[in-house]
């Protein structure tokens, strides 16, 4: 026993001595990230760039052995184990971000571009391609065939006649029980039929309070310059709540909802919904059927343009491009751009699927969509040239401009819909030749929503959970 004894003392020693001498050896290779970071500045003589929060408590294992003669081998060990990346920004300047899923370098974009290219070099080629994508980006969203058209039961209220177009709140059931909410605007002149405009918003802030509701989402001025300039001229334009957004938390419950991948699938059904609606409507031109929308609203227009062949014209702001997939769950967190057939697709390439359709691209140099004139567009050309269209494809890129829908943006977005769908450009232009939506008139919040004084219908769906039953149910054909 005495031996046993001395047997179980000495493995304990030796345990004891081993992990002390395993957490003496990481004390001594262990580093902060920052101190790291310094060293590698005065190593390789170059300038790093980084937000303190991005470095601030973490630390580096073994430091000073993922050193390498190699400036970018010595990155690479530093930054990849923590989730963090860097790209050159200029000669020996580079920038220390948090790894993000949804972007990519351009000289990425560009490579899988001509990879895609290489994999069709015609219309019939490009429509197999096409189809399958279609089939691959309905399965991700959970989309079917056999999904049923529910009625819609939409709700109108409020109507307020401005100049030159009406107001009026709109809700519809997407699906039993879940009710988009949104704002229909219609022209007071003319006998129709009048062109249809869907118009999904994106995320944009109050920059200095994002709680402000009427800078955010459908409520914006923007949307409310854009929708009501469309009625002007013409158009019945349609702008609504994404999911769990706006009055859409209503029932959900949480705000957070949005920004789950099933988000994605019940915006791009929503979208879908809403074109039956605006179709379903006295003096609706189902020959003239158009999209637009800016960033989150971007990534819904080359979507439900790719997918639903009903829309004729579209325009996508601020969002195209081959090296960013969209920041917000609600756009990328489902695999839609995964293997489809041996390729992986992005965001250019779905564009692409609305082919020879009109589509114009706008962008900025404020953004990723910086790509658009050197790589996402030539692309878009050469696919359009495919059908003998390159004429319907067309790109405006605004080097000084800023991530938004500003009037830079609205004004070759309105000129582009008057020249497809015939619509009157005088009616917001002014005596200088400038556009003038002076005469648009601009809404609080609290007038653009369907239930604020109004309760749920009775059988409107309360969680999350349960709107994800029946959407699935939906889908299923039930």
């Amino acid at each position: 026993m005495r031996r046993l004894s001395r047997s179980i003392c000495l493995i304990f020693a030796l345990a004891s001595f081993c992990i002390g001498n395993a957490q003496r050896t990481e004390e001594v290779y262990k580093k902060s990230l920052s101190e790291v970071l310094v060293s590698v500045e005065k190593k390789y003589n170059v300038k790093l760039k980084y937000d303190d929060r991005t470095v601030k408590g973490l630390n580096v294992s073994y430091a000073t052995w993922r050193f390498t003669s190699d400036i970018k081998t010595t990155l690479d060990n530093i930054l990849r184990p923590l989730d963090l990346i860097y790209r050159e920004v200029e000669k020996n300047t580079y920038e220390i971000t948090q790894y993000d899923y949804y972007r990519r370098t351009e000289a990425e974009g560009k490579k899988h571009l001509d990879e895609l290219l290489a994999a069709y070099s015609n219309a019939s080629a490009f429509d197999k391609r096409k189809k399958e994508l279609r089939e691959c980006i309905s399965n991700a969203l959970g989309i079917t065939k056999n999904a049923q058209r529910t009625p819609l039961n939409p709700i109108f209220r409020n109507k307020v006649v401005m100049d030159g177009y009406t107001v009026e709140d709109v809700a519809f059931e997407s699906i039993p029980g879940y009710f988009v909410t949104g704002t229909l605007y219609k022209p007071t002149k003319g006998k129709g039929p009048f062109p249809v405009i869907i118009n999904p918003h994106g995320h944009f802030y109050n920059e200095q309070d994002p709680s402000i509701a009427i800078d955010s989402g459908r409520y914006r001025a923007d949307m409310q310059y854009r929708c009501a300039g469309l009625a002007r001229m013409g158009a019945i334009a349609f702008n609504y709540d994404m999911y769990s957004w706006g009055e859409s938390v209503l029932m959900t419950g949480d705000p957070l909802a949005h920004e789950t991948g099933f988000a994605a699938s019940i915006q791009t059904w929503n979208s879908i919904r809403a074109l039956d609606l605006l179709l379903s409507l006295s003096g609706a031109d189902k020959t003239r059927v158009g999209v637009t929308g800016a960033s989150g609203g971007g990534t819904q227009t080359i979507l439900v343009a790719a997918l639903d062949d009903r829309i004729t014209a579209s325009v996508p702001v601020v969002m195209v491009s081959s090296s960013f997939f969209g920041g917000c769950p609600c756009e990328s967190g489902l695999p839609i751009h995964d293997e489809c057939k041996g390729h992986k697709t992005n965001n250019a390439e779905i564009a692409a699927m609305i082919a020879p359709r009109p589509l114009l691209v706008i962008s900025d140099g404020d953004d990723w969509t910086k790509s658009v004139p050197g790589t996402d567009y030539p692309y878009l050309q050469k696919v359009y040239g495919f059908y003998g269209k390159e004429t319907n494809v067309g790109s405006v890129y605004l080097q000084n401009d800023k991530h938004d829908y500003g009037i830079t943006k609205r004004t070759p977005m309105y000129k582009f819909f008057a020249k497809n769908f015939g619509l009157d450009l005088s009616a917001i232009t002014g005596k200088d030749g400038k556009i003038d939506e002076s005469k648009i008139t601009i809404q609080k919040n609290k007038d653009l929503l369907v239930f604020g004084n109004f309760p749920l219908p009775a059988n409107a769906l309360k969680t999350h959970e349960e709107i994800v039953r029946v959407f699935k149910e939906v889908q299923q054909g039930k």
